[in-house]
């Protein structure tokens, strides 16, 4: 993902977020949002919606693709960026743009400035940036929907983030004070310290020990747990006090798997202080000592993350972990499969090798199998140019003399080369062939731009006038 260039902003015009805004409402039922839809929603007059969408296309704000039934456009990214930057900053939130300060697995963060100079911090989530990509085509996430869109589940993972943020803060906790948020964009105070992961020194290592264990069982008494509370998550505050960050998965002390989760939070504490300050400790919470006191977790998701959000987000990370499973067992039947061609060529060698006896000089056979060695490696080298057929039936005729010549005399093998029979080489070549037409049908090659919509538009205008010729007595 690319660094975000936010100099295009301040030259975009209200017809250029019109035109964006009009992208976006598109992309709540349709994969890709045709032009006339555009246009549609957009309601430039005097038709200027191409020339917008040409020049946002240009700056990388809009994205023109080939669909399988309709050309159309998509947003990017960096115009979901610029939609949500905008709206702060009509709102006044922000007034100035800085540096970049953090990348997480699933966000960015910068700092900003609002109109009074004071330093804020914008997090900008990026859900299903570095993997899970092809998730979104094998299941269905919203049900009536075909696609799973990463914008919306990045969008209602900011809304769930600065609802727990707006929670906490409210009820005291040592949390950054949250300010605004739109889309996938989140507004917040910017805290002054150091990540507790670039700690390398403390003075009181027992006590910093106990104000993690304290905050992580006072946020379960309040109903919720951090699920991911390890050394990353936590800033060391100038006043030598811990700040609580990152709050998109945390999860209710009432769900099926809260004992886990809390366990896993306990333990990556523990595991960090023993490994980068050398201290242990006797004495951590458990699940059985959480005494909840407050609901917060039920009042959250009745203020601002809906039920049907939740579940989106939700099936998204529990089927990542089955993803991963996935594969791990496609490379485990890999491994047996090639073992098993191990297997198979070491039996065809034996059984060669028992079948020799005594006959012509080996200095003959192994002329023989150099060649066939080359004429193998010359096929292959032709499979890869295209020409199947013709390497095919070369090939064949090659094996059928080769082994004709073989067949005349008759060997004691002395020779440290493993021999393999004509027709397993036959069965591999096939096997090669029909593996490089999967490869070919399953490649799909993506033309992209508004000229090859009108190139193909054309060649199938021209296809029905010939088709149509012999109906009118054209010749």
């Amino acid at each position: 993902m690319g660094k975000l260039d936010v100099t295009v902003l301040r030259y975009l015009t209200k017809e250029d977020f019109r035109v964006l805004t009009a992208v976006e409402m598109g992309l709540k039922n349709h994969e890709l949002v045709p032009q006339s839809l555009v246009a549609t929603i957009a309601g430039l007059r005097h038709g200027g919606t191409h020339k917008v969408l040409r020049e946002l296309c240009k700056n990388r704000l809009l994205c023109y693709e080939r669909g399988k039934h309709y050309d159309g456009y998509r947003l990017t990214n960096s115009g979901y960026d610029y939609l949500g930057l905008q709206t702060l900053v009509a709102r006044g939130v922000i007034a100035g743009f800085g540096n970049q300060i953090g990348t997480g697995k699933e966000s960015n963060v910068y700092t900003v400035g609002n109109e009074e100079g004071e330093a804020l911090c914008l997090k900008l989530h990026r859900l299903g940036r570095t993997c899970f990509r092809n998730l979104k085509e094998k299941r269905d996430y919203h049900k009536h929907r075909h696609k799973a869109s990463w914008l919306y589940l990045s969008r209602i993972s900011a809304t769930k983030e600065f609802a727990y943020l707006t929670a906490l803060h409210n009820r005291g906790f040592k949390v950054p004070r949250p300010v605004d948020f739109n889309r996938h964009c989140v507004i917040m105070e910017l805290v002054k310290g150091t990540p507790l992961c670039q700690v390398y020194r403390v003075d009181d290592p027992a006590s910093l020990y106990d104000e993690a264990m304290n905050l992580l069982v006072n946020l379960a008494n309040h109903g919720v747990i951090h699920g991911d509370f390890n050394e990353f998550n936590i800033i060391l505050g100038e006043d030598n006090h811990l700040v609580l960050i990152d709050f998109p998965q945390m999860v209710s002390t009432s769900h099926a798997n809260a004992e886990m989760y809390f366990d896993r939070d306990v333990q990556c504490i523990i595991d960090f202080f023993k490994r980068r300050f050398t201290y242990e400790s006797e004495l951590f919470p458990t699940f059985a000592d959480i005494e909840r006191e407050d609901s917060m977790d039920v009042e959250i998701a009745a203020s601002g993350f809906t039920k049907e959000m939740n579940e989106d987000l939700d099936e998204v990370i529990h089927t990542k972990k089955d993803e991963s499973d996935n594969e791990d067992d496609d490379d485990t039947d890999t491994e047996e499969a090639s073992e098993e061609e191990q297997e198979e060529e070491k039996d065809v060698a034996n059984k060669n090798a028992g079948n020799t006896a005594s006959g012509e000089p080996e200095e003959k056979v192994h002329e023989e199998l150099e060649g066939l060695q080359e004429e193998f490696s010359t096929a292959l080298a032709e499979l890869k140019l295209g020409d199947e057929s013709a390497t095919e039936k070369r090939l064949s005729n090659r094996l059928d003399s080769c082994s004709e010549s073989v067949s005349g005399f008759s060997m004691v093998s002395r020779s440290t080369v493993a021999t393999i029979a004509p027709e397993v080489i036959r069965d591999r070549v096939k096997k090669s062939f029909q593996r490089s037409d999967k490869m070919h049908t399953k490649r799909r090659i993506q033309a992209k731009g508004e000229a090859s919509a009108t190139t193909r538009q054309r060649r199938e205008n021209r296809d029905n006038i010939k088709q149509t010729q012999g109906i009118w007595g054209w010749e």
